[in-house]
């Protein structure tokens, strides 16, 4: 796949604005001040995507309809190997996810669709610049 347009979903906590990449220095596909924002083509992909990362002290989260468009988004779905638990990999080096995202942003893709690591059925999409693509709330939010 070349171009995306449609809707995504990303999860965010109530009252922050869905449209702002990571704020983690480091995740998935993006590390060393590299950004990402980091969404779903399905509300159920964001409520299976950040499981890990739910804290009981957590405030309320809201799962927010992004209307996104980009000219190169390249499809990855369906490589195991970018399912990895990456952080399980930290102590003993960079992330191997960086290097696949690395050589995707210096060939020029603006995005990269994904398959859910427990949920193979389920695709996520990672966008390495959203400056480069057209994104922009649409539609009300689901409760999380």
């Amino acid at each position: 796949m070349t171009a995306f347009a449609g809707i995504i979903w990303r999860a965010a906590f109530k009252g922050q604005s869905p449209l702002i990449p990571a704020s983690a220095p480091e995740g998935r596909f993006h590390h060393g001040g590299q950004t990402a924002l980091y969404a779903s083509l399905t509300p159920e992909g964001c409520r299976v995507a950040i499981r890990r990362y739910i804290s009981a002290d957590d405030p309320p989260r809201l799962i927010h309809p992004l209307r996104f468009s980009a000219d190169r988004v390249i499809d990855m779905s369906g490589r195991p190997e970018l399912g990895i638990v990456w952080q399980d990999l930290r102590d003993n080096g960079p992330s191997p996810t960086w290097a696949v995202s690395d050589r995707l942003r210096a060939e020029g893709w603006q995005a990269m669709l994904y398959s859910s690591r427990s949920r193979p059925d389920l695709t996520h999409i990672a966008i390495f610049d959203v400056s480069a693509t057209s994104l922009a709330t649409e539609g009300e939010s689901l409760p999380f």
